[in-house]
């Protein structure tokens, strides 16, 4: 149950979860600078497995659904991907199963964020906590695009007309298109790569001019009326 303030908002009961998008914000930070910074090794590639699922397991523990479903969603979840994360540490999971496990994880990020952050404009309008989600999954979006470049990549070979590059420098790459700022030491070489780029820069400022700009746009001006 939830009591009704006199604004007519709900307010959370002390068995219902918080929304807790600035922890899920710091986390993808995290895990994006760790796949820029890290080589690429079985250690690198569980901790990034690791932290995006912890990102999610975030997102799942706060949705605001029944404390019970919220519990049982985030044990199994949990578990499984520290089994996983464990098996990718000590190499018993190939690359390419890694690759998609990693993806698919990110993936599924924005779509938990995102009705979250819906759900806790309508309860109480646009705060800090959802310009925090709606930030985290612009920082997912890069990562995917990244997970999209190094598949391409393996199809389409070579993708950068500087060679074989290792995967922080894909994601490097990825932040620097999908922000416009094209330093041009990394070059895609083939028409494939070149139209990912263009997506990726469309995909990038419609986001930012569109989502980001109207919920800081909203935010501003609801802490203007208080």
């Amino acid at each position: 149950m939830t009591a009704v303030s006199a604004d007519r908002r709900p307010v959370a009961s002390k068995g219902e979860a918080s929304f807790r998008y600035g922890a899920v914000l710091a986390i993808v930070l995290v895990f994006v600078l760790l796949e820029v910074l890290s080589p690429d090794a079985h250690w690198s590639r569980a901790a990034g497995v690791g932290l995006a699922s912890a990102a999610l397991s975030v997102a799942i523990a706060t949705s605001r659904e029944r404390a019970e479903v919220r519990r049982a969603r985030t044990l199994l979840f949990g578990g499984i991907a520290f089994l996983v994360v464990i098996a990718i540490w000590v190499g018993l999971v190939s690359d390419a199963i890694t690759f998609i496990v990693g993806t698919l994880v990110v993936a599924a990020i924005p779509v938990a964020l995102g009705g979250g952050v819906l759900r806790l404009m309508n309860d109480e309008g646009v705060t800090v906590q959802a310009v925090a989600g709606a930030l985290a999954i612009y920082l997912v979006i890069g990562m995917l695009f990244a997970s999209a470049i190094g598949f391409v990549g393996v199809v389409d070979s070579p993708y950068f007309t500087q060679g074989h590059v290792d995967n922080g420098d894909v994601v490097y790459y990825s932040f620097t298109v999908m922000t416009t700022t094209g330093f041009g030491d990394f070059t895609a070489a083939q028409p494939l790569g070149h139209a990912l780029a263009v997506l990726e820069m469309l995909t990038g400022q419609i986001y930012l001019v569109t989502v980001i700009g109207i919920l800081i746009g909203n935010f501003v001006g609801r802490r203007a009326r208080k």
